[in-house]
């Protein structure tokens, strides 16, 4: 039980609110690897855990909530690949197959052991992720019906013409 203080300066105010919540998020998951230890980070623990999943034996609800489970493992790693601009299925198939604990640095493009560069996650974050997508299939699985926002078309820019040129400006 230390005590640590962090000081953080920026540029301007909306860069001081961003930092002040990268420290934040960085304190608690630091907390988080305290309490539960860490894995393997980039989505691959939690990729890699859903090969121990069984879905055999499972029927009718039991089973559809057992592939939701399983389909969203993938969905971490598939955005940290497409936000690197790599296919996630690809990616996500190739590390699949690879030993455990190994995964893409999405820095550099090379598969790697994801401790080994420093690439971790606190476990305790990874567990709870898996649990809060069991609980929401668990929960569509039992409810007749969802409501959800429909998403609106985005409205035409003011002063526009349907030419495509600048409005009341007489075709110039």
């Amino acid at each position: 039980g230390g005590v640590a203080v962090i000081k953080a300066g920026a540029a301007t105010e909306a860069e001081l609110k961003e930092r002040k919540h990268r420290i934040e998020d960085a304190v608690r998951n630091a907390k988080a690897a305290v309490e539960e230890g860490i894995v393997p980070g980039g989505g691959v623990a939690l990729l890699q855990a859903s090969k121990a999943a069984v879905i055999e034996g499972l029927s009718g609800d039991e089973a559809i909530g057992a592939q939701i489970v399983l389909t969203a493992s993938s969905a971490p790693l598939k955005q940290i690949a497409g936000n690197a601009g790599l296919e996630g299925g690809v990616v996500a198939e190739k590390v699949g197959n690879l030993p455990a604990g190994e995964g893409l640095n999405a820095a550099t493009g090379e598969y790697v052991n994801m401790v080994e560069a420093g690439i971790i996650d606190p476990a305790k974050v990874t567990r709870s992720a898996l649990q809060n997508a069991a609980s929401i299939a668990a929960l569509f699985l039992t409810t007749e019906a969802v409501i959800a926002d429909k998403p609106e078309k985005a409205a035409p820019m003011p002063g526009g013409d349907d030419m495509g040129g600048m409005g009341g400006m007489g075709g110039f």
